[in-house]
């Protein structure tokens, strides 16, 4: 299960269905457990520059940070395989300097994210080939082939 939640206000809205739709992509696409639970949180700036300080040691704003986890959700008994934490007001622009929409570059976001939840990583150039080549099969079977995480 995908559970989603968002900070209030947010600007612009994005669509539940699109995030969830998004997120089954992408596990379905790693051949992720079927009934594998995750936390994704639409957030903005600040939350995302305090976690990225907290956790990274950088002290700015970024657009996605993965928390993995192999715990068991006692509600439920799935396993449950982290938290992805999307900064909305970064991905607006980022998507503005792209030339794309904010939803698409959410979409862009909620991918990576649940590749580094499911392992993958792009500190290796070798591990960040085969990351970016299962994201840009994610997105191309989204119709969102043209995207790509800037660094």
């Amino acid at each position: 299960m995908i559970f989603l939640e968002k900070i209030e206000e947010l600007v612009p809205d994005i669509s539940e269905s699109l995030i969830e739709n998004t997120a089954k992509e992408a596990l379905k696409h790693q051949s992720a457990p079927i009934d594998a639970d995750l936390t994704i949180v639409l957030s903005d700036d600040v939350q995302l520059h305090e976690l990225n300080m907290q956790w990274m040691g950088v002290d700015a704003p970024t657009g996605v940070l993965s928390f993995p986890s192999d715990e068991i959700n006692p509600e439920n008994e799935n396993r449950y395989l982290g938290d992805i934490v999307i900064s909305v007001q970064r991905a607006g622009e980022q998507a503005k300097s792209a030339g794309h929409a904010v939803e698409s570059e959410v979409q862009l976001l909620v991918v990576h994210g649940i590749l580094h939840l499911l392992g993958h990583d792009h500190a290796e150039e070798q591990d960040k080939a085969r990351m970016w080549k299962a994201q840009a099969e994610i997105l191309n079977g989204l119709g969102l082939g043209n995207l790509e995480i800037r660094e």
